[in-house]
């Protein structure tokens, strides 16, 4: 009931002046109404759960037991959850239907940015063919980047390429596809000043230009992020099949996951290669710049500090994550009650570690994990409290042994919300 009140609250209108949707539609045409759709979704879920944790909210027909009472909640939170990812997920479409527009902005606004540093730098020493061929050359590149963003449109413009599968920004992509342009704009340069030039020196010059003794240093850095770009791919996607990391899809890629992992926090590996890697971009395009007739010639000292850098961040990767492991169960005691065996009907408690994959806090993954007692399959309730929830954590967590469960040796295995299964633990079980 609750779930249906909260749909009817979020669903389209149409009334008002010139019939618009409203804030609870979710429609893929209306962004504005998928966000604030989202936004009333999230908040109704949040004052549901903050009056169960105050004990609020509970029928009587459940009230006298407590662990009906903690199904019935679990079971009313999973709902609501549900109903907010369903939202999420709208709004995620929205937003990248809207942000292929805001590229191909972007793009446009420093091709005119490149047009007044020009301008600007051009007073006193006047305008050169060499400032001509970086403008049209930013012009070309533009142009092919609003291409791709208007064919990409739905899966965010010109950072579709960027955009990994699990719809987070991928740190290698993106530094990867940084070098490729940057590349790129200096090899079209390079064209429209031989296409200018006039005499044969000047050309024999430009061609020289692109000799690998000159470009050797970012032709080897551009070799190694590309191919780290290659490799950090591989290694997730095997890893995640071989369920030695667990990877959970987030509703819509942000800014912040360059720098940081899968739960929002800031990690080293990545906030170190991102800013080596933006550093000697940097002095590259001031290289440039100084001698617009060859490739930039990369110090190899920078060039080695970048691979040494890449070299962290595909460590960094190997490193990360690992399988969720169960260490103990115990039969959950309350206070004052008797020590006794794990029988139906009790509560145990499943010790251990990576039972929550980074990324997977919202009660719709919590709502997903499963303890596997013998063979039934026990779902983990949610017990909510003010601000979050105290059951499941990725430590410890709490099930029901189901009356289905038979007597005797029997093993518990907890299936996380990514999928992924731990090790096998035996309990005995009495009548």
């Amino acid at each position: 009931m609750a779930v249906q009140e909260a749909r009817q609250g979020g669903g389209t209108d149409s009334g008002g002046p010139g019939g618009g949707h409203r804030g609870g539609c979710t429609c893929g045409d209306c962004p504005h109404g998928a966000r604030a759709g989202h936004r009333r979704a999230v908040a109704e879920f949040l004052l549901k759960r903050d009056e169960f944790a105050a004990g609020h909210g509970l029928p009587a027909a459940v009230a006298h037991s407590a662990s009906a009472s903690r199904q019935w909640v679990s079971e009313e939170l999973a709902q609501s959850a549900e109903l907010v990812a369903e939202r999420g997920r709208a709004e995620g479409d929205a937003w990248l239907l809207r942000l292929w527009w805001r590229t191909a902005c972007a793009v446009g606004a420093l091709a005119v940015l490149l047009l007044l540093a020009q301008a600007l730098t051009a007073i006193g020493a006047g305008w050169t063919s060499a400032r001509t061929a970086g403008l049209l050359a930013a012009l070309v590149l533009a142009g092919a980047l609003t291409a791709a963003s208007w064919f990409h449109r739905a899966r965010g413009g010109a950072l579709a390429p960027v955009i990994g599968e699990d719809n987070r920004l991928s740190t290698s992509r993106a530094v990867a596809g940084a070098w490729v342009l940057f590349v790129a704009y200096a090899v079209l340069l390079l064209a429209g000043r031989l296409a200018a030039a006039s005499g044969h020196g000047e050309r024999d010059a430009l061609i020289a230009g692109l000799e690998l003794a000159r470009g050797a240093g970012i032709v080897t850095v551009l070799a190694v992020v590309c191919g780290i770009a290659v490799l950090v791919r591989r290694v997730v996607g095997m890893r995640v099949l071989g369920q030695r990391l667990q990877k959970v899809r987030a509703d819509r890629p942000r800014a912040a996951d360059l720098l940081t992992d899968d739960s929002g926090r800031g990690s080293f590996a990545d906030l170190q290669y991102v800013v080596i890697s933006g550093v000697a971009l940097l002095f590259a395009a001031v290289r440039l710049a100084r001698r617009p007739d060859q490739l930039p010639d990369l110090p190899w000292g920078l060039a080695v500090v970048v691979l040494v850098s890449a070299a962290t961040y595909v460590a960094g990767k190997y490193a990360e994550g690992g399988r969720p492991v169960i260490l103990s169960v115990v039969r959950s005691r309350e206070a004052g009650a008797l020590d006794a065996p794990i029988r139906t009907g009790d509560d145990i408690e499943i010790r251990g570690a990576g039972f929550v994959p980074p990324g997977a806090q919202g009660a719709d993954r919590l709502s997903r994990m499963v303890v596997r007692i013998g063979a039934v399959h026990v779902h983990v309730p949610l017990v909510p409290v003010t601000g979050g929830f105290s059951n499941p954590t990725d430590a410890v967590l709490t099930v029901p042994v189901p009356v289905d469960v038979e007597p005797g040796r029997l093993d518990v295995q907890v299936v996380t919300a990514a999928g992924v299964e731990t090790n096998r633990y035996a309990i005995d079980v009495t009548e």
